[in-house]
């Protein structure tokens, strides 16, 4: 029997994109598998409520929770750090590694690596965020010299609601963050339903985009030593960037 590759991921309790598009990116895959572990989010603001969410104790239970299956990895499947600064996922990697013993990692972690590693520092940003929100990831992205030349956000807060946006919705987005040439978009947040769209976006406008699905999903199978190369018709990501 081949070894199996498990790979854990922490999930908005509100999120219905995220795992279907999740467990089919890896279908295509033998022997990989998602595991998902849900704790509470349901809105996003940047009221002390809603960024208390994002609280570590109760992510460490969900990923403790995903240490019991075995997991080879860990992935927070959210954005948060976008706004509340990139340290917050740095810190809970720590965190998860230290309770679990298992390598963990983050969708805009992972992003970030990308964006470097691509040299695209100059790139776009699509979300359904409220306007307060996507300045917040614009401003800390400004801070650590990435730069948001072009962005589009829907003004939602919702978090359930952010799986509602259409796929005309995000290609409108998408080509109209596009026109500003930049060097990669992002679609940033793991309950858009924008991940299967990518390989036609990019086909369309000639840009790599990089949806914050794919990017954690990208980073664990990594951590977990399997070929990116695998994953086929789900954008360059995989089958570009090393």
């Amino acid at each position: 029997m081949n070894k199996r590759t498990l790979l854990g991921m922490l999930t908005p309790s509100s999120n219905t994109a995220l795992e279907p598009l999740t467990s089919a990116m890896v279908a295509g895959l033998p022997d990989v598998s998602a595991h998902f572990a849900r704790f509470p989010v349901t809105e996003i603001s940047l009221s002390d409520q809603a960024l208390g969410q994002f609280d570590d104790t109760k992510i460490l239970q969900a990923a403790e929770l995903l240490a019991d299956a075995k997991v080879d990895v860990i992935g927070w499947n959210g954005t948060s750090s976008g706004w509340l600064g990139f340290e917050a996922d740095e810190r809970l990697c720590r965190r998860i590694t230290e309770a679990t013993g298992i390598p963990a990692t983050t969708s805009v972690l992972a992003l970030n690596e990308i964006l470097r590693k691509t040299g695209a520092e100059d790139f776009g940003l699509v979300t359904p965020y409220l306007e307060e929100v996507q300045e917040k990831i614009v401003a800390n992205y400004r801070s650590e010299g990435l730069n948001c030349i072009a962005e589009r956000h829907l003004g939602l807060k919702v978090n359930f609601s952010f799986s509602e946006v259409t796929a005309d919705q995000i290609r409108e987005m998408v080509l109209a963050v596009a026109a500003a040439k930049p060097r990669a978009i992002t679609t940033f947040c793991t309950n858009l339903k924008a991940a299967h769209l990518v390989r036609a976006l990019e086909e369309e406008t000639g840009i790599p985009v990089y949806d914050t699905i794919s990017t954690v999903v990208w980073k664990s199978l990594q951590l977990a030593g399997y070929d990116t190369r695998s994953v086929k018709g789900w954008g360059r990501l995989f089958s570009e960037v090393a």
